[in-house]
């Protein structure tokens, strides 16, 4: 698997799951909100909810690589059992760059950002 690719697979479910502390960035950027009222944001978001903005990444994770795979003519499990060294290993690469590209872009991206904006 290429990097483009692997990027084009894991990009959307890294921002959606990350959008617990996302979402306040975006609010102050766009002066949709003031910093006081994004901090506010970050913390119910992030305090409350953070396991479901990670599970809907995960999902989106996992339907991502089921239409890559169908689209390497991988669809029955018939198939999958053909290739399974291959499956094995696109979905090992995605879930490792996934969660690494999660950690990378909500603690360090998001973070700094926040603190560049005076949100944490």
């Amino acid at each position: 698997m290429r990097p483009k690719e692997l990027l084009k697979l894991t990009g959307i479910p890294v921002v959606i799951a990350s959008l617990c502390c996302l979402s306040p960035v975006v609010v102050v950027v766009f002066g949709l909100g003031s910093v006081s009222f994004a901090a506010s944001l970050a913390d119910t978001l992030y305090g409350e909810y953070k396991w479901v903005f990670r599970a809907v990444g995960l999902v989106l994770l996992l339907a991502a690589l089921i239409v890559y795979l169908r689209r390497k003519k991988i669809c029955t499990l018939s198939d999958v059992q053909k290739h399974r060294r291959e499956v094995l290993n696109t979905v090992l690469v995605a879930l490792f760059a996934g969660i690494a590209g999660y950690v990378f872009f909500l603690y360090v991206v998001v973070h700094y950002i926040g603190v560049w904006l005076h949100i944490w």
